[in-house]
């Protein structure tokens, strides 16, 4: 009788950084939910909980990234954010690729990849297939912080701070800030250089942008590329009225705003900000950082399981 040559199956390894504060709360439930699909290719997974803001920075600068074979990822953009942060910091200079399973509010990127559904994102990671995408670093006074989504300033960061004083509303507290913002219609002075091109003038908002959409898929910077070495800017200055703010907002979801006239779009390596007041900024949703800043855009510099 012939003997059965057993062939052992090396399993693939993934450390999942788990944000349990997400979006809705329910990265245990989407966990749940996707764990079959790694399952049923013998991965094995290990666990990382973050239990304070800034732990998955921390976990993604100083795990031991030789045991594994990719690094995931289980929150909304901000924990991918500080992931990212932590990678690029990391003093071994190792990266691995990064997969995003979505438990935000955002999730922006994955907007991008069309895998904002958990099964298809680990599909895709469990598939293998990657791709290289910008990062964008910001210099600020006496800090680094690198951006993966969005850099906002102006009225897109005063609608998120507010936002954070009305949780209790949910999802609804973005557009009840967004009214009581417009309403304010505060706008500020402030110094634009792009490509040695210097813009002075009063500013509603700027938002510089690495992906295509930002929050809950409105299409900010509908022309972005991920891999392409540009950051596109959307500027509004400051001579826009309460009434054309209220038109034009809206068209973020289709992206169509940025064909009204007191839209500009701009595409650029690089770009500076500087203000007459050191105003907070909007990283990748997180309201981290002032101004002034010098930001240039790190070409492919991260691999993404897509």
């Amino acid at each position: 009788m012939d003997s059965v040559q057993l062939i052992e199956v090396t399993p693939i390894k993934f450390a999942i950084i788990a944000n349990p504060h997400s979006g809705k709360k329910e990265s245990s439930k989407i966990l749940d939910l996707v764990r079959p699909v790694f399952d049923s290719e013998h991965s094995e997974l290990s666990i990382l909980v973050t239990a304070f803001p800034g732990h998955a920075e921390e976990l993604a600068g100083s795990l031991d990234f030789s045991i594994y074979d990719g690094l995931l990822v289980l929150g909304g953009d901000g924990t991918f954010h500080e992931v990212v942060n932590g990678v690029l910091k990391r003093a071994d200079k190792k990266t691995l690729p990064i997969g995003l399973l979505p438990a935000g509010s955002g999730n922006s990127i994955l907007h991008d990849l069309s895998l904002t559904d958990p099964l298809v994102a680990a599909k895709a990671i469990i598939g293998g297939r990657t791709q290289f995408i910008d990062v964008a670093q910001i210099k600020g006074d006496l800090t680094l912080r690198y951006s993966i989504n969005l850099i906002g300033w102006g009225l897109v960061t005063d609608v998120g701070e507010r936002a954070e004083t009305l949780r209790w509303l949910g999802p609804r507290r973005y557009t009840v800030s967004s009214v009581i913002e417009i309403l304010r219609r505060k706008t500020r002075r402030a110094n634009l250089v792009l490509d040695g091109k210097v813009i002075v003038d009063d500013f509603t908002f700027v938002a510089a942008c690495n992906s295509i959409h930002i929050g809950k898929g409105m299409k900010m910077a509908p022309s972005a590329k991920l891999d392409d070495g540009l950051i596109d800017l959307v500027v509004v200055r400051g001579s826009i009225n309460r009434q054309r703010l209220f038109s034009v907002l809206p068209k973020l979801f289709d992206g169509s705003h940025i064909e009204e006239p007191e839209v500009a779009y701009y595409q650029v390596p690089s770009f500076s900000l500087s203000s007459e007041t050191k105003d907070n900024l909007n990283i990748d949703g997180e309201m981290v950082g002032t101004t002034p800043i010098d930001v240039e855009i790190l070409k492919q510099v991260i691999e993404i399981f897509v």
